[in-house]
């Protein structure tokens, strides 16, 4: 069974305060196997990224509206005049409020769509066919 990866490197910014933000590359992943998750590795001047996953749903619709709660919120904005994706994520070693250039987290997404469309997630090929075949033994 095949599957798909489409990934993005890009480079986000960690808001500080409203002044200071400072760069942080990441990873954007998205593969076919796990289709409702988007994983994102950053990269903070170490030898082990930090990773969070969290629905595919979720950051789709961040892009447009604010959306999540708890763990992670996501929602547009405008910094220095350019459109943004915000991201918050809290976890029991902190919090941080991340920003990426919302044309290329689209693109990423847009790519993550053609490759499982909206809805199709749990009918991914093979699956039905694997399912039947474990269940004739």
């Amino acid at each position: 069974m095949r599957h798909t990866v489409v990934e993005r490197e890009l480079e986000l910014r960690l808001v500080m305060s409203p002044e200071e933000s400072v760069p942080v590359p990441a990873r954007l992943t998205y593969r076919s196997d796990d289709p409702y998750a988007v994983h994102i590795a950053f990269h903070i001047n170490s030898e082990h990224p930090v990773h969070w996953t969290f629905a595919r749903e979720l950051l789709v619709e961040g892009v447009f509206r604010p959306c999540g709660q708890g763990d992670v919120r996501v929602w547009p904005g405008r910094s220095a005049g350019r459109g943004v994706v915000l991201m918050a994520l809290s976890a029991p070693d902190g919090d941080a409020l991340l920003q990426a250039p919302v044309g290329q987290v689209s693109a990423w997404l847009e790519r993550t769509l053609r490759a499982v469309p909206p809805g199709t997630e749990g009918g991914q090929p093979g699956l039905d066919d694997a399912l039947d075949q474990l269940l004739a033994r």
